[in-house]
């Protein structure tokens, strides 16, 4: 079987077993290597002839995790098998992933892996297979050491454009991106970053919780600047896809658990989403409103809405204009907000911008819905109290009496 040359010791031309790189940037079997400084008394380079200064070895563990791979694939000669096919650019990536680690040139060799897992998703498999995302991790964590450094800093962000194209659904992916040090890496990614890294970084967020990811832990490390990070995302009017991003990942966060809730209350959630919900499309709105709904069944949430003085307007104009899904979502809020915190003011402004006459409408709907039935509980709580208005809809006075000729 042909064996590529940069898997054999340019000492032994064998295949290496415990690869491990010197300070010229070329990796040797470790044994050979030591042999050449300590018993045959050599300060040069075996390959390159140069003279050392530094004899430290460092283990190559990305080439001995190619070789490894290599060596399964030759023995089982399982080709075909969709897990281990070789794409066109197999010998490509391998080289890359061989010296990507030990090059200073790090950003030029990322650029170049991004254009060949652009050519396809059987590239992309290859490269998962090969270890490349145990690579890209340990790049995206360098930035934690010294986030200073511009080298480090643009390596990582070449790092998240190889990364967010990739598939990560699988456990020893999700594994590496799940460690610690490499979900707060990313999470300085997601705050300093350029537009384009916190899109990608904030893709890779949205993937990650496509996979049931568990994000209290994260929540708990980075507290209210990873939710600043997102709803200054979703306050993007130019970059729409990233914003689109943030609010799913918004969504799968905050679905976890209270604490989550009460952070992204604290870092001024309501706010931003009531000050954009009245301009926001179909799908967008959907979202926030299912937000705003999570937040508020907090008894924070509620408050920080209802302190809101365009809450319940930019709530109202979207009521029977948008979806029956964010009807619904709109009603449960105003449900939730009425029945929890039913101050004089929350109450008179459903009346006044028109809250009052669209969950009126509500009532004609044929058969039952929890649309519906929020819509009636609202109005049997509240009906008497919009009565003494001068304003109040003439179908209101009609339904109250004919709930009380019911009774």
């Amino acid at each position: 079987m042909e064996i590529p040359l940069y898997f054999r010791c340019p000492i032994s031309m064998e295949v290496m077993k415990n690869p491990v790189t010197i300070s010229t940037g070329l990796s040797y079997e470790r044994k050979n290597i030591e042999n050449w400084f300590y018993i045959y008394k050599k300060k040069t380079c075996p390959a390159t002839m140069q003279i050392l200064q530094n004899f430290d070895v460092t283990p190559n563990h990305t080439l001995q995790r190619l070789i490894l791979v290599w060596k399964e694939r030759e023995s089982k000669a399982i080709v075909n098998h969709p897990s281990s096919s070789i794409s066109m650019k197999h010998d490509e990536l391998v080289s890359l992933l061989t010296t990507i680690e030990s090059t200073p040139f790090k950003v030029s060799s990322l650029k170049k892996l991004r254009s060949c897992i652009e050519l396809g998703f059987e590239v992309r498999l290859d490269f998962v297979h090969l270890g490349g995302i145990e690579v890209l991790s340990r790049i995206i964590t360098q930035v934690l050491i010294d986030r200073s450094d511009f080298i480090t800093f643009r390596a990582c962000e070449e790092a998240l454009g190889v990364l967010y194209q990739l598939p990560i659904s699988d456990d020893a992916s999700m594994a590496l991106l799940s460690k610690p040090e490499c979900m707060r890496a990313m999470a300085i990614m997601l705050q300093h970053g350029s537009a384009e890294a916190r899109y990608r970084t904030v893709t890779i967020f949205r993937n990650m919780s496509k996979v049931e990811y568990n994000w209290n832990l994260v929540v708990q490390d980075q507290g209210m600047d990873l939710f600043k990070s997102l709803l200054e995302l979703v306050s993007d009017e130019i970059y729409t896809k990233a914003s689109s991003c943030a609010l799913d990942v918004l969504i799968d966060i905050l679905s976890s658990s209270k604490q989550t809730r009460l952070k992204a209350i604290e870092a001024g959630a309501i706010c931003v989403l009531i000050e954009l919900l009245p301009d926001s499309n179909k799908s967008i709105c959907e979202r926030m409103l299912l937000i705003i709904k999570l937040l508020c069944e907090c008894a924070e949430g509620r408050l920080a809405f209802v302190d809101h003085k365009l809450g319940i307007a930019a709530l109202s104009k979207k009521l029977l204009r948008v979806s029956i899904c964010a009807t619904k979502l709109g009603v449960k809020i105003l449900w939730l907000l009425s029945s929890f915190h039913p101050k004089e003011k929350v109450i008179e402004d459903m009346l006044m911008f028109g809250s009052v006459k669209k969950i009126l409408g509500l009532l004609h709907i044929e058969g039952q819905s929890s649309t519906k039935d929020n819509a009636v509980k609202i109005i049997k709580m509240h009906g008497n109290s919009w009565k003494k208005y001068p304003c109040f809809p003439s179908e209101l006075k009609d339904y109250l009496r004919l709930a009380q000729d019911s009774n």
